[in-house]
């Protein structure tokens, strides 16, 4: 079982490394102008509806993740040898770690790909009218307070026992299903109902 465990959650944590790359592929970059007013103060706008993507980019985020957390326990249900608590364990904690990771790789890819941007170094090109076009990696979370992180990172482990939970809740046996049905001696004879007393 332990060994049943350890696949669960390695086989989760690379699945978050590859949401993390797909992520930090597809996540829309944030284009904005910097701007130096006549009394020399540096300003700074999103271009058009640019300032969208602060919430879409940790949208797509949970998205992906919302799809890895329901498709595993419909995965994991169709091992029907390691059904039960262990699998449950094996699936909690590689979804949180899954999450986890495929936040730090696709902040890691996203800040390569872009680099880190401060508005107050950037420079400023042109005559009179000095301004400069810049884009800035989308971010991972919607904020960097510790609960929205929490919510994003046990986000895709409710969905999942959610879904594992709904299928078990079908299972008539409760062994869950994961051990094959005793068969009865070639022996054995049918029983008969007994006939009712008038």
């Amino acid at each position: 079982m332990t060994r049943a465990v350890g696949a669960v959650v390695l086989g989760l944590t690379l699945a978050g490394a590859l949401i993390g790359g797909l992520w930090g592929w597809i996540a829309p970059p944030i284009h904005a102008v910097v701007v130096q007013t006549k009394s020399g103060e540096r300003v700074h706008e999103y271009l058009g509806s640019e300032s969208q993507h602060f919430f879409d980019a940790p949208c797509l985020l949970l998205g992906l993740l919302t799809f890895v957390a329901i498709v595993a326990p419909i995965l994991l249900w169709q091992w029907r040898e390691s059904r039960g608590p262990g699998t449950i364990v094996g699936l909690v904690v590689g979804l949180a770690t899954g999450a986890a990771v495929a936040g730090a790789v696709g902040a890691a890819l996203v800040r390569l790909r872009y680099g880190a941007l401060n508005f107050d170094t950037v420079a400023l090109s042109g005559g009179d009218h000095k301004l400069a076009y810049v884009v800035e990696a989308p971010p991972v979370f919607f904020s960097h307070a510790w609960l929205p992180l929490a919510a994003t990172l046990i986000w895709p482990v409710g969905i999942a026992a959610l879904v594992y939970a709904v299928i078990a809740a079908g299972s008539a046996r409760d062994d869950l299903g994961g051990r094959p049905v005793a068969s009865e001696p070639a022996s054995a004879l049918p029983v008969e109902p007994e006939a009712s007393v008038p």
